[in-house]
């Protein structure tokens, strides 16, 4: 059965973009489009979707309506899957948007959208009730705090770090492994040791562990608090 799919996003010319896209997968089958976040929130009970790929900011403040719709969908929904598409790898917006858990949720960069299939990918995994993190916004979030002074960071082998990057993106232990050619045991060894150094050690679940380390990178980068219109993402 295809994955029931809503497109939020203003602009009509990446809306349209959007549809045409999802629309070539085989395992996708798109329910509704919308401009604005009213629109969104109007149709979701007749259009029942079971994954909404929505853009950060939409009339009518054009400020956070993803962030919020993923708060409500969580809220009447809480088996709907939600993927924010950014222009901008804001660390700010991630965290805000993962506040209250990062199961069936993925935050990825518009410029990926050309890819059909990870965006496919994304939608299949928060379906299922998995999390994605665009990796550049995990690079993002590892340089600025290895630059820290005294950082834990710096305890970290090189390979530790390539798993820290790895379980950042939401990754399984069995991805982990199968990306960096890892037994088992060694990836759950690493991440042990990781989580040790970071003080990190109460994060069990998938969802748990991405939300920790997402907030531990996070510490020391410019909190979002003002998400005015003047800001663009």
């Amino acid at each position: 059965m295809a994955i029931r799919v809503v497109v939020a996003e203003d602009s009509l010319i990446v809306r349209e973009g959007l549809r045409e896209l999802l629309a070539a997968s085989a395992t996708v089958e798109v329910v509704g489009a919308y401009g604005d976040f009213d629109s969104v929130l109007a149709g979701l009970d007749g259009d029942s979707p079971d994954v909404i790929v929505t853009d950060i900011r939409m009339p009518p403040s054009n400020t956070d309506e993803g962030i919020r719709l993923a708060e409500h969908v969580r809220n009447q929904s809480p088996s709907t899957g939600v993927v924010v598409l950014s222009q901008y790898s804001d660390p700010g917006y991630v965290l805000a948007y993962l506040e209250h858990g990062s199961d069936s949720r993925a935050y990825l960069l518009k410029e990926r959208v050309h890819d059909r299939g990870q965006l496919v990918s994304a939608i299949d995994t928060v379906a299922r009730g998995g999390s994605v993190i665009d990796p550049k916004i995990v690079e993002v979030l590892v340089d600025s705090r290895a630059r820290a002074e005294r950082s834990p960071l710096a305890e970290l082998t090189p390979r530790e770090r390539e798993v820290l990057a790895e379980l950042a993106e939401g990754k399984t232990n069995a991805a982990i492994g199968e990306s960096l050619v890892l037994t088992k045991g060694a990836v759950e060894k690493h991440i042990n040791s990781i989580f040790t150094k970071l003080g990190l050690t109460g994060s069990e679940d998938v969802s748990k562990r991405v939300k920790a380390t997402l907030m531990y990178l996070a510490e020391i980068s410019p909190r979002t608090d003002d998400m005015s219109p003047e800001r663009p993402v």
